[in-house]
């Protein structure tokens, strides 16, 4: 039987998959901040901040957050500069594509079943991240890409076309479940709507009330208040037939001209009209701002470091769309905390993921100045931000595994015995809950099952109390660094010796998996560089052959 084929992207090295250890959070309180005092009843304080490799911090958040995230906005670098010019033609697309699936894949299953991810990206990657995402999330669930004009002045450097606009696509976990919101009505789109009859709903604006096409069932004379019969133009048709165009006459909905003898245009009144509009693909630097006015945010607020910065009428714009106040927005490419500073002043939870030290010298400043109601820029007036809220501080945690000086993996002298409790829950997928009252109890997956971790090595006599005092309703997974005894005597326990049960687990003691080019794998030798290497090694080999000792490998003389 052959295999069903499918339409896919395909890559080098696209089949390998990272075994990733599920890191715990170490929260740091002196970097964790909060406002003096509740601005309102609706400030949040349980926003993250995390400072790690983004990848391995999804990883970390998914025990907790799985399903419940609402938005992901994030703006992944491609930052390859000459790196790869050793490469054949191609390889550095696919560890791209490769290390951004990995992180996709995690970020579904973050998502709620209502949520969306929102992607920023330029022509580097983009129409291959297109592809690639159709196969994480479902074809069928892309629901948009953004055009937006990044720049308004042209690049005199740039050969052929100025680039002035950048890509964001959009996808929902699942578009017959994803809840999306009408941009609210802006003041220009108001005034369009004039009362030039005093009526008394208000302001309206006329609409056309021809087809593009002739029907003659629905070319007829329509009388004009002034005695005029009218007609379509040529070519064209009224889009109402005679009753309905009768009962709007009577309802006051047409309007003739301020003569009464022009011909009939359709009344839509402003109290009528649905309290927002929806979103168009091509949002404009005039709507949502561009690199030159995310620039100037970044100025009030610290030295800017980035070529390209988003500014934050643009994250405002998807965060106005994609969630309701409360919910949580994600951003695991944090870089200046863009989306986080916004999201703070929306009324939304965030978290975000930075690896790059302007976690502390960018993202922590603004948040304080966020939290303070110091932040006067961005979209502060707009939304009436006056402060309020917080955010926890947290860094990755060591690998739990590392080796000893006989290359042995051990368990990590970083980890006293809470964060091993803690590491080992997750791992196992208990929810860490340790309980001051039952020693034992350390996390639990049910109401009955539970997990108790120890250094100790157990013997028979303490097993047996322990299989005692679990009883025969519960079920205990015990990890231990050794145990005496026949498991068969304690059918309600299940007991493991670490680190030996989870050595296979993961890919211990990788703590960067990130897409700066120095962490890539090291480019493959030319012919020529093999060339030169082996001819060295020639001739190191015939001077040896003149200087006895040389290459003396400590073998016996023959």
């Amino acid at each position: 039987m052959t295999k069903k084929q499918k339409l896919e992207l395909t890559w080098v090295g696209k089949e390998n998959r990272p075994r990733l250890e599920p890191r715990i959070l170490l929260e740091d309180p002196e970097k964790s901040y909060h406002a003096k005092h509740r601005v309102t009843d609706a400030d949040i304080f349980d926003n993250r901040l995390i400072f790690g490799d983004n990848l391995l911090a999804l990883k970390a958040l998914e025990q907790e957050f799985a399903g419940k995230v609402k938005c992901v906005f994030i703006d992944p670098p491609y930052n390859t500069g000459s790196a790869f010019e050793h490469y054949d033609d191609g390889l550095e697309h696919s560890i791209w594509l490769g290390l951004m699936r990995d992180r996709l894949e995690i970020i579904r299953r973050l998502l709620s079943d209502d949520g969306s991810i929102w992607v920023s990206l330029d022509d580097n990657e983009a129409h291959y991240f297109k592809v690639m995402g159709d196969e994480v999330f479902g074809r069928r669930n892309f629901v948009a890409t953004v055009i937006w004009e990044k720049k308004y002045s042209p690049g005199n450097n740039e050969k052929g076309i100025s680039a002035t606009h950048d890509y964001i696509f959009c996808w929902a976990k699942d578009k017959q479940k994803w809840n999306w919101n009408l941009l609210g009505r802006t003041e220009k789109q108001d005034k369009l709507y004039k009362n030039l009859d005093n009526d008394a709903r208000g302001p309206w604006m006329s609409d056309n009330l021809t087809r593009a096409e002739f029907r003659e069932r629905d070319f007829y004379p329509i009388s004009t208040p002034s005695g005029k019969s009218v007609y379509p133009a040529s070519g064209r048709s009224w889009s109402r037939p005679p009753e309905e165009i009768e009962r709007l006459r009577n309802d006051g909905r047409l309007w003739f001209g301020p003569k009464g003898d022009s011909g009939p245009r359709l009344k839509r009144f402003l109290s009528e009209v649905q309290q927002g509009t929806v979103s168009r693909t091509i949002w404009t630097r005039g709507e949502v701002g561009d690199n030159e006015e995310a620039k100037r945010e970044a100025k009030t607020l610290a030295e800017p470091t980035f070529q390209t910065p988003k500014p934050e009428r643009l994250a405002k714009r998807v965060i106005e769309i994609a969630t309701n106040q409360g919910d949580i927005v994600l951003d695991s490419f944090a870089g200046s905390g863009t989306t986080g500073a916004v999201a703070h002043k929306m009324g939304r939870r965030w978290i975000a993921v930075e690896l790059g030290e302007h976690a502390h010298t960018h993202i922590i400043p603004r948040m304080r100045k966020v939290i303070d109601g110091d932040d006067k820029g961005g979209v502060t007036e707009a939304i009436g931000w006056q402060g309020g809220g917080g955010f926890r501080y947290f860094k990755l945690a060591p690998s739990l595994l590392e080796k000893d000086k006989w290359g042995r993996e051990v368990i990590s002298k970083a980890y006293n015995g809470e964060m091993l409790a803690e590491a080992l829950c997750k791992i196992e997928g208990f929810t860490y809950a340790p309980n001051d009252s039952v020693y034992w109890q350390h996390g639990t997956s049910t109401e009955r099952d539970f997990i108790y971790v120890t250094t100790q090595t157990l013997s028979p006599d303490q097993l047996d109390a322990l299989s005692e005092e679990v009883g025969e309703e519960r079920t205990l997974l015990v990890l231990c660094a050794a145990f005496r005894g026949n498991m068969s005597a304690w059918p309600n326990l299940t007991v493991k010796k670490i680190p030996n049960h989870i050595r296979e687990r993961c890919e211990w003691g990788h703590d960067d998996y990130s897409l700066n080019v120095e962490n890539l794998p090291k480019a493959p030798p030319t012919r020529e560089a093999k060339r030169s290497a082996l001819k060295t090694t020639e001739k190191a080999l015939s001077r040896s052959a003149s200087q006895p000792g040389l290459f003396d490998l400590g073998g016996d003389d023959q």
